[in-house]
């Protein structure tokens, strides 16, 4: 009867403790989550641009810089960028419930990936947000570094805040969250930088050449996309 009632027991604490944590990611991840094929965009909302990226991966440099950068600072208020660090790293859970990774490029890369995993969690204004991962990802080669350059030339006041992050497990659960994310793309991730447009994975090609000109193909039937984009 005991050993009965102790399994009865820890089975609903093992209910609890998955409901907790679904609701906990609904409630400040769920931006993450990849939207479905039938996702539609709000008339005058702007287009959802999804980053999937390594911070040590050369094409996701330069696609950050010379893309997502020009194309925000032309057309920003067509756009809502959400940026997922990961690419193609594992995750591994420890003994004790915290998380590893193993990352395309090494370590570097998923000290980099939390680093900006944790700066995209804590820096609220879009614009100041890009242009620190814009920034770090320059030159990732020592990520604390780099945060700390880049976080005093765009004038982040709260890098405690990053720091915190990078040193508690939360940096940890963000760039598992992230790799959710990026391995529930369908289809499969096969390279990176991978874009999404409102949920879409498709014309990746004309993405990373040109992402103006197919976030103002998206945004053209608007008001505001016929301004911005009358010369694209």
């Amino acid at each position: 009867m005991i050993s009965s009632t102790r399994k009865r027991i820890f089975i609903i604490l093992c209910i609890i403790a998955v409901i907790c944590v679904l609701i906990r990611y609904m409630l400040f991840h769920d931006a993450l989550l990849a939207p479905q094929p039938n996702y539609q965009r709000e008339l005058g909302a702007p287009v959802l641009v999804m980053v999937y990226y390594e911070a040590l991966c050369p094409d996701s440099k330069h696609f950050i810089t010379k893309q997502l950068v020009p194309t925000y600072k032309a057309i920003a208020p067509l756009m809502e960028i959400l940026l997922v660090p990961y690419g193609k790293a594992q995750t591994f859970t420890n003994a004790d419930g915290t998380y590893r990774f193993d990352c395309q490029h090494g370590p570097v890369e998923c000290q980099a990936n939390t680093y900006h995993s944790c700066a995209i969690e804590v820096i609220e204004d879009a614009q100041a947000r890009l242009d620190v991962v814009a920034c770090m990802i320059r030159d990732n080669r020592l990520p604390k570094e780099a945060l700390h350059r880049c976080a005093k030339q765009h004038n982040i006041d709260n890098i405690d805040l990053i720091l915190k992050c990078y040193d508690s497990t939360n940096g940890g659960e963000l760039l598992k969250l992230n790799g959710d994310a990026t391995h529930a793309l369908r289809p499969p991730v096969t390279f990176i930088p991978t874009i999404t447009l409102d949920g879409s994975i498709g014309r990746q090609a004309s993405i990373l050449k040109n992402l103006q000109g197919e976030v103002c193909k998206i945004a053209a039937d608007t008001d505001q996309g016929k301004e911005l984009c009358n010369n694209v």
